[in-house]
């Protein structure tokens, strides 16, 4: 099979998924740096339609086969991100990611993807979405925002720095329209779908999934759609299996577990190339006093300056990397006011120019 070739499972349109046992599922929050397999199960049959044994992969990246049985298996993000790496060049598939978002439903994402189904409407689903995925998935980190008329659902690669971010990310995008078709219909599609990453050889596996256009070198990993959707009822939502869903994840998020850090970093990288981050707002967010965040932070030693700077080096390294977006626009994206103070900040933290930088990645 060639690397652009797409298997024909890959191109089944995602039907209604069956019902699925309420009361199971994790009963604690993640760890930092850990995830439950969820989407990138599928990774294992996906590469069996490469005509690949995924058990010597599987182990190549330090984990046991026998994990992928099982969904909801715990592993660290690091191994996931070798696995990626080691699948794209067992297949000669750059897109192989998106492959695996391709198969994935929306009760890959567990607990959360049956609390997505049992929303009133399409919008409380997405917004379930943001505020839980955390419990299921520490890979990315989605966001929804609204302007005039239009919905953009965004997700961050939690750990940018991983070699195998646009895998995960394009998985990542790949599961939402297959949820999105879910909830609102199997005719459904996005208006656009923004990736950042350069643009590929051959981009017809993104067009023939997304059926919209995809739009490479921009700055996020979106997924555009009119806002007027949100509003959309979820077809056979029951608000009781809701009730007690939403009552099973207040439980998980009061256990013990969860480092306040941690979910600072999560809402930063979702936050920090749109939206102004004081550590006023950050506190507002975390339902907390200034205060208490600076203690917090300081318990973990480090402040909240030091912290959004290395959030912005790990975006910075990722859009230098991955794509060919100027850097007078990544440095808008990152609120410099001009190129050359991105250029200062950054020769800071890494001891070259973000050109130089670039320069080296892309000839490696």
């Amino acid at each position: 099979m060639t690397k652009n070739s797409v298997p024909p499972s890959a191109r089944v349109s995602p039907e209604t998924p069956p019902p699925a046992p309420i009361l199971a599922g994790p009963k604690r929050t993640l760890p930092p740096g850990s995830i439950h397999l969820g989407v990138s199960k599928e990774i294992a049959p996906t590469l069996r339609e490469f005509g690949l044994d995924p058990a010597p992969l599987i182990r190549a990246a330090g984990l046991d086969p026998r994990l992928f049985d099982d969904g909801m298996s715990v592993i660290p993000f690091a191994a996931l991100d070798r696995l990626y790496t080691l699948c794209v060049a067992g297949t000669n598939c750059p897109h192989f990611g998106l492959l695996v978002g391709q198969r994935t439903t929306i009760l890959s994402l567990g607990m959360v993807g049956r609390l997505m189904l049992h929303s009133d409407t399409v919008g409380d689903a997405l917004r379930a979405l943001v505020a839980n995925l955390s419990l299921q998935d520490r890979a990315v980190v989605p966001s929804l925002t609204i302007s005039d008329g239009t919905a953009l659902l965004t997700y961050a690669t939690y750990q940018a720095e991983g070699t195998s971010a646009e895998q995960i990310r394009d998985a990542a995008l790949g599961v939402t329209v297959n949820i999105m078709r879910t909830l609102c219909g199997s005719n459904w599609n996005p208006v656009e779908v923004l990736l950042p990453k350069a643009a590929p050889v051959d981009a017809e596996a993104y067009r023939r999934h997304f059926r919209a256009p995809a739009r490479f070198n921009q700055e996020t990993a979106t997924l555009v759609f009119p806002a007027r959707d949100l509003d959309l009822r979820v077809a056979g939502a029951d608000p009781l299996l809701r009730a007690l869903l939403e009552e099973q994840i207040s439980q998980m998020r009061s256990s013990p577990g969860a480092e306040l850090s941690d979910d600072l970093r999560r809402l930063l990288r979702t936050r920090l190339t749109s939206h102004r981050c004081s550590a006023d707002e950050m506190a507002h967010l975390l339902s907390m006093h200034r205060r208490t965040l600076s203690r917090h932070l300081q318990g973990s030693g480090i402040g909240y300056r030091a912290l959004t700077n290395e959030i912005r080096f790990e975006i910075a390294r990722q859009l230098l990397e991955d794509t060919d977006v100027p850097l007078s626009q990544i440095a808008a994206a990152l609120s410099y006011s001009e190129a050359s103070a991105f250029t200062r900040a950054f020769r800071r933290w890494s001891g070259e120019t973000p050109s130089t930088w670039r320069a080296e990645r892309h000839a490696a």
